[in-house]
């Protein structure tokens, strides 16, 4: 005679598949995580110069800055990268422009020096289209600054 009763004793035949399910969900949602993670703010179609890592830029720590991602590929192509897509941009003017119509719309912070351009920059691209751009969106008024890949 024993105090357990022997259902309790004997094993309970199958797998418990509630604690696996959990398991794979949450494999699923730390994938897809880094998935985004990588993909954001990432131009893949150019290749970035690389510098020596005691050169740096050096960008504020506020957490009202705004920054935009431009990138200059090899063929003088220009894309406003965003976390969600690429925008290709035709002109430098086009990029100015639409700087200025987020800044009205109120999008962009007040303060211009708080919003930073970043420019990503093909380390085979022509200097022509890098000092269209560069030129447009300073005459927008906004801040521009090139991005390096450390060595």
């Amino acid at each position: 005679m024993s105090f357990i009763p022997e259902e309790a004793l004997k094993g309970k035949e199958g797998i418990q598949l509630a604690p696996m399910v959990d398991f794979l969900f949450l494999i699923l949602m730390f994938c897809a995580c880094m998935a985004m993670a990588r993909t954001t703010s990432k131009d893949t179609n150019i290749d970035l110069v690389a510098v020596r890592e005691e050169i740096s830029t050096s960008m504020p720590s506020d957490a009202d800055v705004k920054i935009i991602n431009i990138s200059i590929n090899a063929a003088g192509e220009y894309k406003w990268i965003t976390e969600i897509k690429d925008n290709p941009m035709q002109s430098p003017e086009e990029i100015a422009e639409e700087l200025k119509s987020q800044y009205e719309k109120g999008l962009l912070s007040k303060d211009k020096a708080k919003t930073q351009v970043l420019l990503k920059i093909d380390r085979e691209s022509k200097w022509e289209p890098i000092l269209k751009v560069i030129f447009a969106i300073r005459d927008a008024g906004f801040e521009v600054r090139p991005v390096y890949e450390p060595a």
